[in-house]
Order: C-alpha cells, then structure tokens, then sequence
C-alpha cells in the first residue's frame, strides 16, 4: 500500500509539472510578445552568372550574425502576426571569392503565424508572409556596378516556444527569406544577386 501511495504522489508530481503552464496560460494575459533573438543570416548564394549564360562568375554575399527584435500580436490563442525588425545590416560582396563591394540593407518582415499548442510548455508554431527589403550604401563594385534600391518577397518561418513561467519563454527559429536584386553597369543589367538567405535564429521572449 504505501508502494501503491508513493507511486501516485510521484506520478501527481509529474503531472503537475506540465499541468501549471496550462493554469497560467488560462489566466488574462495581453496579445503582445516580444523576442529578442541573436540570428545567423546564410545567404543561399544563387546568383545569375555575370556576363550570361555559360559564365563561370558569380557574386555571393557574406553571412553574418545579427541581433532582431520581433513583436508579435495574438489575435486569438492560436493566431498571431509577427513584426520582426533589425538595424540595416553590412554585408560584403565577392566575386569568384574576390571582394569587390558592399552594401547595407534593411529587412522587416510581417508575417502570420498559426501556434499548435499555445497553452503547453512546449509550442510550435508556422509562419508565412512578406519581406520589404531596403538597399542602400552601396560601395563601389567592379566596373562601377549597382544594385536595386529594394527588394520584396516572401518569407516562410518554423520555429517553437519553450515557456519558463507565464510570461518568459525561450525561443527556437528558423526563417526562409527571399531577397535579391538585379546587378547593373550604367543601367544595363549584367546580373541577379539571388541571397534568399536562410535565418536561423535563438532568443528569449516575454508575454505581457
């Protein structure tokens, strides 16, 4: 009997420890979240050869860590829009693993996510949704090259939430961003910078 008694106080034990994330999480709390997360931007690197079809050439973007802030807007426990926002990014640009140029650029996107279990410690969820891409300080590339001003595009988001207490949380993400602009010498395009970069990113959020 007192095997039976220890068994089920230990087995109560367990259970609450999921059980109490649910009990705040049933209590008011307010829509907005915010994440900060340290995130690794690895361009895909795809670009269009220069000079056309058969060239061997092809620029690429350097990857980098960044901060981002992102802000997100329950509209119901499972339905959310994320705002995430950085500071314009540096990045350097090679050709044929020669550095040749730079250029800023500056990246917010708005998606919408849908969150699978809101109320347990554990919660996934997907996103999907735009990228306004701002380019700007270009510094001078081969041949006196430029780069579109902007960029837009989509963006597709997995990533999930492991709650601390009710209102911090520990966050796990990843995002696939298209981004990229045409490369042009006295206006004549010569080639497409493809950077549709993957974002993996790792942060701490908090609940209002």
């Amino acid at each position: 009997m007192k095997k039976i008694v220890t068994i089920a106080a230990a087995a109560a034990a367990f259970a609450s420890s999921f059980a109490a994330p649910a009990a705040f999480a049933q209590e008011a709390q307010s829509p907005w979240l915010v994440r900060v997360r340290a995130v690794n931007i690895s361009p895909d690197n795809k670009s269009d050869p220069v000079g056309g079809v058969g060239a061997s050439d092809r620029l690429t973007v350097s990857s980098k860590t960044i901060p981002e802030v992102d802000i997100s807007y329950f509209f119901s426990p499972n339905w959310a829009a994320e705002l995430i926002l950085t500071y314009p990014q540096k990045h350097d640009v090679r050709l044929d693993g020669q550095k040749i140029g730079t250029f800023k650029h500056l990246p917010p996107t708005l998606l919408m996510q849908y969150h699978f279990t809101p109320e347990s410690r554990f919660s996934p969820y997907l996103g999907a949704g735009i990228n306004y891409t701002r380019i700007s300080d270009v510094h001078v590339l081969n041949d006196g090259a430029s780069l579109d001003s902007h960029s837009i595009g989509g963006a597709l988001q997995a990533g999930f939430d492991i709650k601390i207490d009710r209102h911090w949380l520990i966050n796990f993400d990843i995002k696939k961003v298209q981004i990229q602009s045409d490369v042009k010498v006295g206006g004549t395009k010569i080639s497409t910078v493809k950077i549709d970069p993957w974002l993996f990113g790792v942060g701490v959020g908090y609940r209002f």
